[in-house]
């Protein structure tokens, strides 16, 4: 595959640091790319996640879907830049299931935020 059709992803986490940038195909699709962040993630950060469905990649404001292509997360105004594609990268770990019948504790309802937009 010639060079000048991979596209170039740069990946920020949320602490700030990064991973890549690499070259990718535009036929990779985005749970390759959650595979790749998750076998680079930095052994020294204080959130790491631990399976692929924790972690989520935002691209142009919007969260990407597994099945997603590379070439269908570009924007129209990446072709124009020729640089790489920066992504960020958030850690969401899978919620547990809670018992049926378990009731939430009072505490828990009390930290719920509460705000108001007038």
């Amino acid at each position: 595959m010639p060079e000048e059709d991979l596209v170039e992803v740069k990946f920020i986490l949320n602490d700030g640091s990064e991973i890549g940038p690499f070259s990718y195909s535009p036929s990779s699709t985005v749970g390759y790319l959650k595979e790749k962040i998750l076998a680079d993630w930095p052994k020294d950060s204080k959130v790491t996640p631990k399976a692929v469905n924790d972690i989520k990649i935002i691209s142009g404001g919007k969260i990407l879907e597994n099945s997603k292509t590379v070439a269908q997360c570009q924007m129209p105004f990446d072709e124009l830049q020729k640089g790489s594609i920066t992504m960020h990268v958030v850690v969401q770990p899978a919620v547990a299931k809670t018992k049926a019948g378990k009731k939430i504790d009072e505490a828990e309802r009390k930290s719920i935020c509460s705000c108001s937009i007038l």
